[in-house]
């Protein structure tokens, strides 16, 4: 069994990891209870029913978090001419094509997210065993293979986040910093369920959403209902 702190056990002491929490209850107790001298981010982990191992059943998409991320996002555009020129107006913090691949074979990735325009990917390839690894190659199924670089730049920097199931059913996000408080976490949140529902592949039979759970990025997971998060969307639609 892992060990945990004094700090951890002190704060998580008297919550039963069984009990379901309305929503509002739970981000509220999270965030009483957050004891890091860093802004912690609130982080949300989705059990679905689905068999990853079906191509049909492998989520991987991205969404736009309606009060960002909280998160400052380094964006590297792999672009020529127009392109190039489009996504530096549109924000992103380096754009160029041949030079920056011949920056990241020789050691530099001071950036946390890429886009590429489709006639570059041949460029891009060059360079995949390194990027990949690392979760920074463009990909099409999230929006970052294409020629509309001026507003996936915007959207980037203004909190859109990638996510997939893993291998055991899980989709994994952080949702916000804690300083963003309950109102912003919760539009958050539900703007990130409510994408994951959109997302249901036909081929899913039984229950969906089968368990949720936030928690601060050091303090205990609370879990919520599922039936109470539906009934949020619906009501927020």
């Amino acid at each position: 069994m892992a060990q945990r702190g004094k700090k951890y056990t002190a704060g998580s002491a008297g919550i039963d990891p069984t009990t379901v929490f309305k929503l509002d209850e739970a981000l509220e107790k999270a965030l009483q209870i957050k004891y890091a001298k860093f802004d912690e981010t609130m982080d949300i982990a989705i059990r679905l029913g689905v068999d990853p191992r079906h191509a049909d059943q492998m989520l991987r998409s991205s969404v736009v978090l309606p009060n960002g991320t909280g998160k400052v996002v380094r964006v590297l555009v792999f672009a020529k001419g127009e392109k190039e020129k489009e996504a530096l107006d549109a924000g992103a913090d380096y754009a160029g094509s041949d030079e920056y691949v011949t920056k990241i074979q020789g050691g530099w990735l001071e950036f946390e997210r890429t886009i590429a325009t489709p006639d570059m990917m041949g460029t891009v390839g060059k360079i995949g065993r390194i990027l990949g690894p690392r979760n920074l190659m463009p990909n099409a199924k999230v929006g970052t293979v294409t020629f509309d670089v001026g507003r996936v730049v915007q959207e980037i920097k203004s909190g859109k986040i990638d996510f997939k199931v893993d291998k055991t059913g899980i989709v994994h996000a952080g949702i916000g910093k804690a300083s963003f408080g309950p109102t912003k976490l919760k539009e958050n949140l539900l703007a990130f369920i409510d994408r994951i529902v959109q997302l249901k592949p036909a081929s899913a039979k039984g229950i969906y959403l089968r368990s949720i759970c936030v928690s601060t990025t050091m303090g205990p997971g609370f879990k919520l209902d599922p039936l109470e998060i539906r009934t949020l969307i619906k009501a927020a639609a």
